[in-house]
């Protein structure tokens, strides 16, 4: 299939038509220049109708377009700049929980789970939202302790400063236990009860949920596990060769769900895994949007051999059996090919040797539509002057 740019109105008069020395016009093919004829016909190549040549020798090397045109192939360009160039390294990654920032609520005294407020893994939990209430005679006991120790500091603490000391260590002891400073501000004789209300000590995913209401607990049991999402870890396990191209401190992009990231590797496993000769290492990329999940695929480009020369994206080169080349914007909607060579290439950028000066402007989006429609237009490659 190809795809046409229409011209403007009145173009087709703004063209010779090419003739052979007999006079008589020629046909070719807009996808295989090498095909003429002197009669309207189909490509033996690929089925398309022949068009009309324009002649090489009248014709001008530069295509120009209209504003319309260069809307509708989606046409962009970038400047050819000095920039870092090297080979890449493309591995499978997996994104996984930063579980330096995983929380862990435990029971730290004995009791009976008497509400849950949530009731399934998955669900976003936000920093002093209410997990669960726990009934607890302990707990009973503790906040009376309290209590019995700001009554006596409030009667006899001007005299006695020991009495300041009691009521800190109840209060800490409070606080150790999970109860937030609110709580024990609004503690009373006449509203106290054993049943107390504990919240998540932190924002996250509820990854595990051990406990069902009315279940008793014990002391240490682990109750909750929350997963912190604003940072995520990427993995990926490397071969020994492939795990001597990185450092800790390296820079590497890692490319998840069309979007690229940049991050540094900040960890590099000491020995390989069991029974295995892979490495595992490990990158952090931040994810305040939640935009990215635990357990996605991602990849992970690893860097080396870098060094300094001309660039280009990979998308702005043309290559086929003829040659490389590129478009060069020389004026307002209008380009020229330009024959290229290329040196050192990664999935991103392509090194180029020769062709080019910095500060060229090149077309990188829509560059095969360009390279289409100059074959259409003119009936010939555009490297044919090149070569000849």
């Amino acid at each position: 299939m190809c795809f046409v740019i229409a011209c403007s109105p009145g173009s087709e008069q703004q063209h010779e038509h090419s003739h052979d020395q007999s006079g008589k016009s020629v046909y070719t093919c807009p996808m295989h220049p090498e095909v003429r004829s002197e009669t309207p016909g189909k490509c033996p190549v690929c089925g398309m109708d022949l068009v009309e040549a324009n002649s090489s020798a009248n014709v001008d090397a530069e295509l120009m377009l209209s504003d319309s045109q260069i809307k509708l192939a989606n046409i962009t360009t970038q400047i050819v700049t000095t920039q870092s160039v090297g080979q890449q390294l493309a591995v499978n990654a997996v994104i996984r929980a930063d579980e330096s920032k995983t929380t862990i609520t435990s029971a730290r005294f004995p009791g009976r789970i008497e509400k849950l407020y949530y009731r399934e893994t998955g669900r976003l939990v936000n920093e002093g939202t209410p997990l669960f209430d726990l009934y607890s005679e302990a707990l009973l006991t503790l906040q009376q302790e309290y209590l019995l120790a700001k009554e006596q500091f409030e009667s006899l603490g001007k005299d006695n400063p020991q009495y300041q000391r009691i009521l800190d260590g109840a209060y800490r002891k409070l606080i150790l236990y999970g109860l937030t400073e609110k709580q024990i501000r609004g503690m009373k004789k006449e509203n106290l009860k054993a049943t107390v209300t504990f919240y998540a000590p932190a924002s996250g995913i509820i990854r595990e949920l051990n406990i069902t209401e009315g279940q008793y607990i014990s002391e240490g049991s682990q109750l909750f596990k929350l997963e912190n999402l604003n940072s995520l870890w990427v993995e990926a396990e490397l071969y020994p060769k492939e795990a001597s191209l990185v450092h800790i401190g390296d820079v590497v992009q890692i490319r998840v769900n069309n979007e690229n990231i940049p991050a540094k590797i900040n960890y590099i496993s000491a020995a390989t895994q069991s029974g295995t000769q892979v490495t595992t290492v490990r990158a952090s990329i931040m994810n305040t949007k939640k935009q990215f999940s635990p357990g996605e695929s991602a990849q992970l480009y690893i860097s080396y051999a870098q060094k300094k020369s001309l660039a280009l994206s990979v998308d702005a080169v043309i290559r086929d059996g003829k040659g490389t080349h590129v478009y060069r914007q020389t004026a307002l909607n209008t380009f020229r090919p330009v024959l290229v060579s290329t040196g050192t290439e990664n999935v991103h950028v392509v090194e180029i040797t020769s062709g080019l000066h910095e500060g060229d402007t090149i077309v990188t989006t829509g560059a095969y539509l360009l390279y289409s429609e100059y074959i259409l237009k003119k009936g010939m490659h555009p490297l044919a002057r090149h070569q000849h």
